[in-house]
């Protein structure tokens, strides 16, 4: 079994396609389709179910394909230490983000990293902290941007405090509170809210200012993505609440100071574990003490 034959299928299954595997991998279809079925061969299944509109996995072939992508990832990360044995820094950084990330300009660390070591392969996921988290633990992603209540700490990883910030409230542009400097929680209970689904870290910042002030709140839109909030706030649909550093960002609303605002801590994250050479790099690059770094 060959890392080049396990190449062509994880190609294969992401593209669902041997003619865009092969053109991702930079070789012909037949040659391609040669391997694979060498692989099949000595493995004594077939991967993928075949026809002439699609091509799919087998259950053979989703078993075989962790597997094949651990080995993948494990090759590059070999190759990836060797390479930093001499000196020089490449293979792969995975790196997660919120929307809301506001502490650390990404792309524009990114864009020096990149300038530094342009032979790393970059990659971006955006979700939610704990998804992020998660990730990290499991080796997925490198390096990890969170926000999280105060109440909380990433676990299991090894964690750098960024900073702290108070979230605002986000309202249309003629909302009866847009033209207010300060606003309170009790003020704010009685609004209808979009907020992010209940029990992700984004949401905790605000349900528990609000439950430790003894007051409830009509959650009426919930949506999965917090840079979209502001699409269902602008036109009046309800009112949102987003940490004040990212406001900024936003645009068609209005933010308003929140006297007893909840609060929230922005981390970056990376596996306690093992580091590899490019997550070492980037997260010199961000000037992060890593060495005293706290696991969590």
């Amino acid at each position: 079994m060959e890392l080049q034959q396990m190449r062509y299928v994880v190609a294969v299954a992401e593209t669902n396609s041997f003619t865009r595997a092969a053109e991702r991998c930079l070789v012909v279809q037949s040659a391609l389709s040669h391997q694979i079925a060498r692989l099949e061969n000595e493995l004594g299944a077939r991967l993928f179910e075949r026809t002439s509109r699609r091509v799919r996995l087998t259950p053979a072939g989703a078993a075989f394909l962790p597997a094949a992508r651990q080995c993948l990832d494990a090759a590059e990360r070999a190759a990836a230490e060797v390479a930093a044995a001499v000196g020089e820094v490449r293979g792969r950084l995975a790196v997660g983000l919120i929307p809301t990330v506001a502490a650390v300009d990404v792309p524009g660390a990114l864009r020096d990293f990149r300038r530094q070591y342009p032979q790393v392969r970059i990659s971006l996921r955006v979700g939610a902290s704990d998804d992020l988290i998660e990730q990290v633990r499991e080796g997925a992603l490198d390096v990890a941007f969170l926000g999280l209540p105060t109440t909380a700490r990433p676990q299991g990883v090894a964690a750098h405090e960024l900073a702290r910030d108070r979230l605002v409230a986000v309202v249309a542009p003629d909302h009866p509170l847009a033209g207010q400097a300060s606003v309170g929680l009790r003020r704010l209970a009685t609004e209808v809210f979009v907020d992010l689904p209940a029990g992700t870290a984004g949401r905790l910042q605000s349900d528990q200012a609000f439950s430790a002030a003894g007051l409830s709140r009509d959650v009426a839109f919930e949506v999965t993505a917090a840079d979209y909030m502001t699409r269902l706030v602008a036109p009046g649909l309800g009112i949102a609440m987003l940490p004040s550093a990212y406001a900024p960002q936003l645009t068609g609303v209005t933010t308003v100071e929140v006297a007893d605002a909840p609060a929230r801590v922005e981390y970056v994250i990376w596996s306690r574990h093992s580091r590899t050479p490019a997550a070492a790099a980037f997260l010199a690059v961000l000037d992060i003490p890593t060495g005293d770094a706290p696991d969590a």
